[in-house]
């Protein structure tokens, strides 16, 4: 620029102008060079991450293969628990039901036993009763009897004394 101290000319302006022009070029590329580096300073933490994440991948999926295996033979094995407990709670269900087949059949022969033993009880005691009917008539007449044999033992004796 000129160092005139009246108005800028035409060629001062243009002058100024490519300066600044070129001094935004300077400063741009400086920019950009900026920037080219921070994008290869992403691009590089994205490949850290990506690899990290990968190693990080490969050791949760060799961590938990073994516990994704064990939950598949147990979901297994309680499929075929749960299939058991269905054949035996029918297999329960069944019990049941003979058991008070078999409760109703012991409270008959229950009841039958009961009504014959009473009956059986009812004859023994009529048995009993003339029996001893039977019993205290023959004591009677043997005490009847065993008096007038004594009585007559008596007479004999007194006879043969006189």
């Amino acid at each position: 620029m000129s160092t005139q101290k009246g108005s800028p000319t035409k060629e001062d302006l243009q002058n100024f102008k490519e300066e600044i022009v070129h001094q935004f070029h300077v400063i741009s590329e400086g920019v950009i060079d900026q920037v080219k580096q921070v994008a290869e300073g992403v691009a590089n933490v994205n490949e850290k991450l990506d690899r990290r994440f990968n190693e990080l991948k490969a050791e949760i999926d060799n961590k938990t293969q073994p516990i994704a295996q064990a939950v598949l033979e147990l979901s297994g094995k309680v499929a075929g628990l749960d299939s058991r407990v269905v054949v035996l709670d029918g297999r329960v269900a069944a019990l049941d039901d003979k058991v008070v087949a078999l409760d109703g059949k012991v409270d008959k022969i229950h009841q039958e036993l009961k009504t014959e033993i009473q009956g059986t009880r009812q004859e023994v005691l009529a048995a009993v009763k003339f029996s001893y009917a039977e019993l205290d008539r023959r004591i009677t007449t043997l005490e009847k009897e065993f008096l007038e044999l004594k009585h007559r033992v008596e007479k004999i004796e007194n006879r043969s004394i006189s």
